[in-house]
């Protein structure tokens, strides 16, 4: 058994320790080659939960494991899966086992299971047990998850049931009576009354989550203005009320206290112009906090598209409109979408979006289920006048899942912004993304610039990058750790999506990248683990250093044609190892622009070493 630990590369199934032995019908593992120095020990976000991979178990099921070009968008299951492996449960009796390493009271399973034969999702359990004891039944749902299609274009997936599916995973999460001790034996087993058609169980999270917080002495209880916990009915008046005291200095501090709080339309600011429902105004000088985000959770019921009334329709019907100084600590927020985009143009919202300024902090956020987990950024034309970049915004400690498109993107003119020590798993788009986006003030002045995404921990975007960066100048992708893209590049600096140039210095720096790299429209594309993409103009300034490559889909690091080039990269200390359908590092054919290798070490490439496609004009010395 291997537990992948809080902040080390072991997080990812790296496998940078022996595995232990795997059961009969199982075949070993060989273990990746270790990071060059340790400070790839500090790489990743410091989790308190520990994961545990299925197949390194022990299990009696069936092993699914990807093919060596990582298929995805067929009904791949080893292509969505941490790792590429999982196992598939189709009898009674079958089992996944393992032992923890840390006291736990609770679980979290990443998993599929069958969709409804019209669409739309059903529910399952499965059985836990600890020692041998039954402990109690999970359940599990597919609402969330089955995408079909064979377009790579997400707004033409529809959840209409067809040959081709993506997106087949989700996550099922309890809290446990008890705590139970390092060493507990657990095993999620499919007994008798467990009855969907097969389960496939790819991780599994154990935690020992802390007892609910005492209310600060300072806060309010949304309770104060009638919400009342558990009991299924709308919260969203008392939670806006609430919130607009705290703004208009009645009390102090917004407090959600344990329980489950129903919340169906988004929390702002009344606009008393009533300038429309793309215009909306945020909240600003709000404080609101949570006994923990296991124990304070926001949820909806009713898909975006259903709402009826909302205040922006690409926005959603919950969560939080952010217009300044505003901190939001210790909640989840739990959306209802099932789709982007497709099926008439349905989407599932975003929890956190607005303009957010200056002086905010979110800490400590559990998103799921959203379009978007945060979008920070207005379009300059949405008020002009309370037209407010993002300015010093932080996120830590987020935990952010199954999204149907970006994890968090920094737009129009954010700066001077950090996402740390957080971990986002199966978004939709990008995970991380700066994109410094033209809809602002002044393109020449409001640039996307000096942000940087640190120590965070990324594994199977099903779309897009692990982190990307659209434009900007001085942003910076430092100390994390990425794993099993399904389609694009785990790192990805591109001029596509009309941004402001790059100028300045980019740099990626201390980074593991595991298993990334993909296929994507239609097969047309492959990426590799980190590309560089002058889609539109030049990407100077770029600097790669203290980086490990391993096991890419395709290229380790890729220079892509496109219409500008990449002068000047620097690449230092960087290792690359078993690029399978790849290069170690390649410059395409219609690529520009120059690099310089240093301290860089290349093995196991099926392509070549370092491949300059005839026609480029880049130089690699």
């Amino acid at each position: 058994m291997r537990p992948r630990q809080r902040s080390r590369a072991a997080v990812l199934g790296i496998g940078l320790a022996a595995a232990a032995l795997a059961p009969a019908e199982a075949a070993p593992v060989p273990a990746a080659p270790a990071p060059a120095d340790t400070a790839a020990e500090e790489r990743g976000a410091d989790t308190p939960y520990t994961e545990y991979e299925a197949e390194d178990g022990d299990y009696r099921g069936t092993l699914l494991e990807a093919e060596p070009d990582r298929p995805f968008g067929k009904t791949n299951f080893a292509t969505e899966s941490s790792g590429r492996k999982s196992v598939r449960l189709d009898s009674t009796g079958e089992y996944v086992e393992f032992t923890s390493t840390t006291a736990t009271n609770s679980i979290v399973v990443r998993n599929s299971i069958p969709d409804a034969p019209e669409g739309g999702g059903q529910e399952a359990t499965l059985s836990l047990y600890a020692d041998g004891e039954f402990v109690q039944k999970l359940t599990l749902s597919s609402k969330h998850s089955w995408l079909y299609g064979s377009t790579d274009d997400p707004e033409g997936l529809t959840n209409t049931p067809g040959p081709d599916a993506r997106r087949l995973f989700d996550e099922a999460h309890a809290l446990l009576d008890d705590t139970y001790p390092e060493g507990t034996e657990f095993r999620l087993q499919r007994d008798q009354d467990d009855d969907a058609e097969y389960y496939v169980v790819d991780l599994i999270d154990l935690e020992e989550v802390a007892p609910p917080a005492a209310k600060p002495e300072e806060c309010t209880s949304i309770t104060e203005y009638g919400a009342v916990p558990d009991d299924g009915e709308d919260d969203t008046a008392a939670i806006q009320e609430a919130v607009t005291a705290n703004q208009d200095g009645e009390i102090d501090c917004v407090w959600i206290p344990a329980g489950q709080w129903r919340q169906e339309q988004k929390i702002l600011t009344d606009d008393p112009e009533d300038r429309g429902e793309y215009n909306q105004v945020g909240i600003r000088d709000v404080t609101v906090r949570g006994a923990g985000m296991w124990h304070s959770q926001l949820y909806t019921l009713t898909p975006p598209h259903e709402a009826g009334g909302i205040n922006h329709p690409h926005e959603g019907n919950f969560g939080f409109d952010i217009d300044d100084n505003t901190q939001i600590s210790d909640i989840a927020i739990f959306g209802s979408g099932t789709i982007r985009g497709g099926d008439g143009g349905h989407e599932g919202g975003v929890a956190l979006n607005g303009r957010f300024g200056k002086g905010t902090r979110i800490e400590n956020v559990w998103i799921e289920h959203a379009n978007v987990g945060a979008w920070v950024g207005r379009d300059h034309s949405n008020i002009p006048e309370l037209w407010n970049p993002g300015d010093g915004v932080e996120f830590t400690g987020m935990r952010i899942r199954n999204t149907y498109a970006d994890g968090v993107n920094f737009a129009n003119g954010t700066r001077n912004s950090t996402v740390s020590d957080s971990s986002l798993r199966n978004t939709g788009d990008d995970a991380l993304a700066v994109w410094s986006s033209k809809y602002v003030e002044d393109p020449a002045v409001d640039v996307g610039r000096d942000n940087a995404f640190r120590n965070n921990t990324v594994q199977l975007p099903w779309r897009a990058n692990g982190i990307a960066v659209y434009g900007g100048s001085g942003n910076a992708i430092e100390n994390n750790l990425i794993s099993d893209t399904m389609s694009y590049p785990g790192i990805m600096l591109a001029s596509d999506h009309d941004p402001v140039p790059f100028s300045g210095e980019t740099v990626i720096a201390g980074n593991g990248l595991y298993r990334t790299g993909g296929a994507f429209w239609g097969g047309q594309q492959e990426f590799g683990a980190i590309t560089v993409f002058p889609a539109s103009s030049d990407i100077p300034g770029v600097v790669i250093r203290d980086t490990d490559i391993h096991d890419s889909t395709y290229d380790g690091i890729q220079f892509k044609s496109g219409g500008g080039a990449m002068p000047d990269v620097e690449i230092t200390g960087v290792t690359i190892s078993k690029s399978n359908n790849g290069a170690g590092v390649l410059a395409q054919g219609g690529a520009r622009g120059n690099a310089v290798l240093t301290d860089v070490e290349i093995t196991d490439s099926a392509d070549g070493d370092i491949v300059v496609e005839p026609g480029s004009q880049f130089v690699i010395d």
